[in-house]
């Protein structure tokens, strides 16, 4: 089965309907959505009615901190835009939206896979993972060989050999490989909805479970509407701008 994988959609219209129209383009069969589907973007309403109706075909969905601080409380750790925002999403969605979004599970295991928004060794700390340290405490904290995370919103790929040597691949561009089944690995697909590796396209990933073949994607999409929807919403105007320039 051929699945899309989409993480970080921060409430990116645009970005999320690029992204979706692009999978079905390539012949996904199934969606995995790693959470953050708000918080950031102008249009988190229609981002989690999305959600929901995928939801509703079977596919993954899990939660992550800006869902998380939607329906609870932003936390200490969280800077004051990504604050604001919570704020106004939190009165943007009605009580069914909110509902599924407090519905969510932090980690969801299928086949061989564990699908999570952070770290696997601790998901609700929302521990980023930046480096084969984080990785290697996330891949030892379950039994599936391959996870599947989000969060850090760059794309990034780690393995674990038998002997327990890791190593790191920072896809660039479109770029597909075989993920070898004598190893594990952590697969980080960057953000669909506010990517941070200085190229605004969006991000997702396309795993084919028959032939173990990983594709990490870039979708160009209109990223002027987005952040101009952002200013026009009144939302931090620094929102926009890290959108165009993807970061």
């Amino acid at each position: 089965m051929l699945t899309a994988i989409f993480t970080d959609l921060h409430a990116n219209r645009e970005a999320v309907s690029a992204c979706l129209a692009h999978a079905e383009q390539r012949g996904a069969q199934r969606h995995a959505f790693l959470g953050d589907l708000v918080g950031y973007g102008a249009d988190p309403a229609w981002v989690v009615d999305t959600v929901m109706a995928h939801a509703r075909d079977g596919a993954i969905v899990v939660m992550g901190n800006h869902d998380a601080a939607v329906i609870d409380d932003p936390g200490k750790n969280m800077n004051p835009n990504a604050r604001a925002v919570v704020e106004w999403t939190r009165s943007r969605l009605n009580a069914g939206q909110l509902a599924f979004l407090a519905s969510l599970p932090l980690t969801v295991e299928s086949g061989d896979c564990l699908f999570v928004h952070a770290s696997a060794a601790e998901p609700r700390r929302w521990e980023y993972i930046t480096g084969t340290v984080e990785a290697v405490r996330s891949m030892h904290a379950t039994r599936q060989r391959l996870t599947f995370c989000g969060h850090v919103h760059q794309p990034a790929l780690y393995n674990l050999s038998l002997t327990g040597k890791i190593s790191s691949f920072v896809p660039a561009g479109d770029s597909s490989i075989p993920l070898s089944t004598q190893r594990r690995w952590l697969v980080i697909p960057g953000s669909a909805g506010q990517p941070r590796d200085g190229n605004p396209a969006a991000c997702y990933a396309l795993y084919d479970d028959v032939t173990h073949d990983l594709t990490f994607l870039r979708v160009p999409y209109d990223v002027d509407a987005a952040a101009g929807k952002i200013l026009a919403a009144g939302l931090p105007q620094q929102l926009g701008r890290r959108l165009e320039a993807g970061l």
